[in-house]
């Protein structure tokens, strides 16, 4: 898409600092001088939004994608797709928010399914990556059960299905998938399933979707190997994680119609509850291929893919554009199983609720990069505990590794610790949840949202769940203390011991402590 939009420069304000843009640049945030991105056509792996705020409460906003870029006293912004619309909407960070949601992304009163914040999630890819079967996916729910962790959402991952696109249970790794799924519901589960926008070719599904031009198809001047059968606008072969496949032209609303019959025949005939619909990032989209409906842009194409999940209360997704204020479930991108990472999380999910991305997933505890726990004798099980405890106190809590199998007795019991902290705040996650559907507001917040001029403008390492949950968690290996900035006021802890705010404590980070301090 070509667009010859001057550059247009905004000045930053005296001690004005800004977030928005992409959440995986969330832990970049507050932006600094030399920051720059370009969020057409590339969402870096996770959600986008085409919003800028300030805790000055100015907020830049546009219908289409742009280029941002900080200079040393100024915001330049490029290559803008639309109209590039600047505000004021009063003084802090949560009055730029609120305007933000209200005027471009309100929320439209309605969250996605309760189980996904009311117990743990649990995911198959960890334990079974490429081989998802009958078997083990019933010997890993028991395996909840008997190790004393609540049933709740279980999703079933990637090669659950014959081929991409082909969506039935693979008959050889699923013998009986409606008795499987009889007994998992008997169990106490809700039960999702995986698929993807992509197709295999080389498959009936195919070749009958070409026939009705249901995928991105090559440009005409497209210089494909030559044999007399093969038309250069034929579909475009999409480089993606796993091979190559065609990718649903989803501006085509006969594409659309497909993929949801598809999803409703498996509600239907195998009672699958929802979806994690994986893929779905601009990258899969390249602009020079040609879609059903003309002008149609690889951002577009991932809102659409968005919608889908809006026919399903149950849903989870990774990459996202502009569907803020909306029912679908958002997870941060697959982090590695190191410490690094895991500091990622807070300011990466405090990122998603400011781009008003509220009902949000801190990935999997431990990381969901399946490389990491091949061996087992790379596990750290400290970090699989601090993790969990900084799960515990989020919208959503997610397992794929099997705690019982990777960790000791004294591990898995802080682990179990954190589920049971869960259940103590559940109510006052839902109250959040839902404030959230009404008025889009974050879940988790940024210090400096809910505490503007106290110096919280750059903190990664302490999060507010609501306005009232000050939560601290350790975030480092062997740490055995941890200072904590109190924000001013009364601060009572775990034990009831209170605090005046307004200063720095240290307290002790046994194995077992998470930090947390409520606000009288």
């Amino acid at each position: 898409m070509e667009n010859k939009s001057p550059t247009r420069t905004i000045p930053i304000l005296p001690d004005e600092l800004w977030w928005g843009g992409a959440v995986n640049d969330g832990y970049s945030m507050p932006y600094q001088e030399g920051f720059s991105y370009n969020m057409y056509g590339d969402n870096k792996g996770n959600q986008v939004q085409p919003l800028l705020i300030s805790n000055k409460g100015r907020v830049i906003w546009s219908e289409e994608p742009f280029q941002f870029t900080f200079l040393e006293n100024a915001i330049a912004i490029q290559d803008a797709k639309g109209e590039i619309l600047q505000s004021t909407a009063g003084k802090t960070l949560k009055e730029a928010f609120d305007f933000a949601s209200s005027n471009y992304f309100p929320a439209d009163g309605k969250i996605p399914h309760e189980l996904l914040f009311t117990a743990p999630q649990y995911n198959t890819w960890i334990e079974l990556m490429y081989n998802q079967n009958q078997k083990d996916i019933l010997a890993y729910a028991h395996a909840i059960i008997d190790n004393g962790f609540p049933p709740g959402v279980l999703m079933i991952d990637d090669t659950w299905q014959e081929n991409y696109g082909k969506w039935n249970f693979h008959p050889e790794r699923f013998p009986d998938p409606k008795a499987m799924m009889t007994e998992l519901h008997g169990l106490g589960f809700k039960v999702m399933l995986w698929v993807c926008p992509f197709v295999s070719p080389d498959s009936d599904e195919y070749r009958e979707l070409a026939k009705d031009d249901l995928f991105l198809r090559n440009p005409k001047d497209a210089k494909i190997a030559a044999a007399p059968w093969i038309e250069p606008s034929q579909p475009a072969m999409i480089y993606w994680w796993n091979g190559a496949s065609a990718v649903l032209d989803l501006s085509n609303p006969k594409a659309e119609t497909w993929f949801k019959d598809e999803l409703n025949r498996l509600v239907t005939e195998y009672k699958v509850d929802g979806f994690k619909l994986d893929a779905g990032d601009f990258y899969f989209y390249p602009d020079h291929l040609i879609s059903y409906k003309e002008g149609t842009s690889p951002n577009d194409q991932s809102a659409l893919f968005g919608e889908i999940g809006l026919d399903f209360p149950l849903n989870e997704y990774r990459a996202m554009w502009k569907m803020a204020g909306k029912p679908l479930a958002q997870r941060l991108s697959d982090k590695g199983h190191n410490w690094k990472d895991l500091q990622t999380l807070i300011p990466n999910i405090t990122g998603q609720g400011l781009m008003g991305y509220a009902f949000s997933c801190p990935d999997m505890i431990g990381g969901g990069e399946f490389s990491s726990f091949l061996n087992t004798k790379t596990i750290d099980q400290e970090l699989i505990v601090r993790s969990a405890q900084v799960h515990a106190l989020m919208p959503m809590m997610q397992f794929s590794v099997a705690p019982w199998r990777i960790l000791d007795t004294e591990h898995l019991d802080a682990v179990k610790e954190t589920v049971e902290l869960r259940k103590k705040f559940t109510p006052y996650i839902m109250s959040l949840t839902k404030e959230a559907a009404k008025t889009g507001r974050p879940i988790v917040r940024t210090m400096e949202y809910v505490f503007p001029d106290q110096s919280f403008e750059t903190m990664k390492h302490q999060f507010m769940l609501g306005d009232n949950l000050l939560v601290a968690p350790v975030l480092n290996k062997n740490i055995t203390k941890k200072e904590i900035q109190l924000p001013n006021g009364k601060w009572k802890d775990a034990s009831g011991k209170t605090y005046k705010g307004g200063r720095t404590i240290t307290v002790e980070t046994s194995l077992t402590t998470l930090p947390y301090f409520e606000k009288i």
